[in-house]
């Protein structure tokens, strides 16, 4: 097995308005969580030519608000692999968000510099490697 960390994955996201769940347009964490799991899925892919499985998430932190009109960039990056495991640290940056107004309801803005929103550590595991 050659060296494959630092490996990265990256997906962009517009949050629809549907999955706004609370005031102010906010989106629930479980949401970053989801996504997580999305980039995870491609890594394992790439990496493997398996979708894996998650095993557990770590040190999850909800750093900023993820609302709807936001723009998203989701990134795994693989920092220790085992036989089976591959632990990633995970993040979703808000690169752009919307900023409607009376006079522009259509409004949004590119956020310069982005603003992380949620950070984890997570473990997934793959079948074993075929034999010969």
């Amino acid at each position: 097995m050659n060296d494959r960390t630092g490996t990265v994955v990256t997906h962009r996201r517009y949050v629809p308005y549907s999955h706004a769940h609370y005031a102010g347009n906010l989106v629930d964490g479980a949401y970053s969580l989801g996504l997580f799991g999305d980039v995870a899925t491609e890594m394992c892919i790439v990496l493997d030519g398996d979708e894996g499985l998650f095993a557990s998430y770590s040190d999850v932190q909800f750093r900023a608000p993820v609302r709807a009109g936001d723009v998203l960039e989701i990134t795994a990056t693989l920092v220790k692999e085992g036989t089976r495991s591959r632990v990633m640290d995970f993040a979703v940056h808000v690169v752009g968000r919307g900023a409607p107004s009376d006079d522009a309801p259509g409004r949004a803005e590119v956020l310069d510099p982005p603003v992380v929103a949620t950070t984890a550590t997570g473990t997934v595991v793959v079948p074993p490697a075929p034999l010969g």
